[in-house]
C-alpha cells in the first residue's frame, strides 16, 4: 500500500485538481489486492474552505482521509500527524499547491523498489520561483550538505518518498521535516535524490518568508548536534570547555611569570627585558584569561549534565537501527 501525506494551509482551489492527478497516476500502479493507496490531507489550521474541499473529496472517494488541526501547528506537526495515520509500506509527501507533479511518483518507486533506497528526495533542478526565494534556498542547501555530509541539492523540496519504518526511528518536531533525509542517513538508511518536474504555482501564494531561513539555520544547528553528538554531548562541550580552560590557564600563567620576573629581579639585571613592576588587574589579558577559564569550566560542567541526562534517558532510546534479522520468532 502507498500512502500520500499532504499538509495543506489555505489551498482550497488546488485540492480537487491534485486529487484527480494523484488518482490518474496511482490507479495503474496499485491494486486492491496489494492494498491500493490512500491520500491523507492534513489541514494545518486553514482559514479558507480547504477542509470542506477535503470533505467533498472524501464523499466521492473513500481512499481520501483527512485530519484538521484546531490551529496552525506547523508543517512538521502536520506531517507527523499524517505519518501516524498512514498505513502504507511507502509514504510520499508532496505540497498541495500543484507545483509537485504526481506523474513523478513511478520514478520514485523505481529507486525504492529496484535500487533499494529507503528515502528518495526530490530535486527541483529547474524552479519556477522568484530569484529572492531560489538564491537563499540554494545557499541554505549548500550549507546543509556541507555540515551534515548528506549531499542533496534541495533539502527543502516537499516531494519525497520514505519507507514506513523510517518513522519508527525518526521523530519530527519543530521544523525538522526538511531534515528527515539527514536524520535517516545518520541512522544508516540509504538516501537518494531524484530530479523532478517543478511547475508554476496556479493558486494562492507562497507561505514562506524570511523567517523560514532564520528558523532553518537554527534547525540546522539542532540537526548537527543531534546527528553528531546526540549520544555523546560531552565530546562537543567538553572539547570546547577544555580548550577555553587551557587558553585561560595559559594566559594567567604568562602573566604570573611576568609579574614574578618584574617584581623579584632587579631592574638593572633584566636587560634586555627591562620592565616596570606588573599589576595583573591593569592588563586586559588578565580579564580575557579569567573569562576563558570560567567559560571553559561552564562548558565542561554543562557537558557533564548533558551526559547525565543522556544516560538517564538512554534505556528508553534505541541508539541503533537494524536492517535485517535472522533466527527470531515471528
Amino acid at each position: 500500500m502507498i500512502s500520500i501525506v499532504i499538509p495543506i494551509l489555505n489551498e482550497q482551489e488546488s485540492l480537487a485538481e491534485l486529487h484527480r492527478e494523484l488518482c490518474e497516476t496511482l490507479d495503474p500502479l496499485t491494486t486492491d489486492e496489494e492494498g491500493g493507496f490512500e491520500i491523507i490531507f492534513v489541514d494545518d489550521g486553514s482559514t479558507d474552505d480547504s477542509w470542506r474541499a477535503v470533505a467533498r473529496l472524501r464523499e466521492s472517494d473513500p481512499r481520501v482521509k483527512g485530519l484538521r488541526f484546531r490551529r496552525n501547528f506547523g508543517k512538521a506537526a502536520a506531517l507527523a500527524a499524517g505519518f501516524q495515520q498512514a498505513r502504507g509500506r511507502l509514504i510520499f509527501t508532496l505540497d498541495a499547491d500543484l507545483q509537485d507533479d504526481p506523474k513523478e511518483i513511478p520514478r520514485f518507486l523505481e529507486l525504492v523498489d529496484e535500487k533499494g533506497y529507503d528515502c528518495v528526495s526530490g530535486f527541483k533542478q529547474t524552479r519556477h520561483d522568484p530569484w529572492h526565494k531560489v538564491l537563499p534556498s540554494r545557499l541554505f542547501n549548500f550549507m546543509v550538505s556541507w555540515l551534515t555530509g548528506v549531499k542533496l541539492h534541495d533539502h527543502n523540496c516537499g516531494f519525497k518518498c520514505y519507507r514506513r519504518e523510517i518513522f519508527d526511528e525518526v521523530l519530527l518536531y519543530g521544523e525538522l521535516h526538511r531534515f528527515v533525509p539527514v536524520l535517516a542517513a545518520a541512522r544508516g538508511w540509504k538516501v537518494a535524490e531524484l530530479v523532478v518536474h517543478h511547475r508554476s504555482r496556479k493558486f494562492g501564494r507562497s507561505k514562506y518568508g524570511v523567517q523560514r531561513f532564520v528558523k532553518g539555520f537554527l534547525d540546522l544547528i539542532t540537526v548537527k548536534l543531534i546527528t553528531g553528538y546526540g549520544q555523546r554531548p560531552q565530546h562537543l562541550l567538553g572539547t570546547w570547555g577544555l580548550l577555553f580552560f587551557f587558553l585561560g590557564a595559559l594566559g594567567l600563567s604568562i602573566l604570573t611569570v611576568l609579574r614574578l620576573y618584574s617584581w623579584n629581579v632587579p631592574l638593572e639585571w633584566q636587560y634586555p627585558f627591562a620592565m616596570e613592576p606588573i599589576h595583573l588587574h591593569q592588563k586586559a589579558l588578565f580579564y580575557y584569561s579569567l573569562a576563558s577559564l570560567i567559560l571553559g569550566a561552564q562548558f565542561v560542567t554543562i557537558g557533564f549534565l548533558a551526559e547525565l541526562m543522556t544516560a538517564y534517558h538512554r534505556p528508553n532510546m534505541q541508539i541503533y537501527s537494524v536492517a535485517e534479522r535472522l533466527g527470531e520468532e515471528e
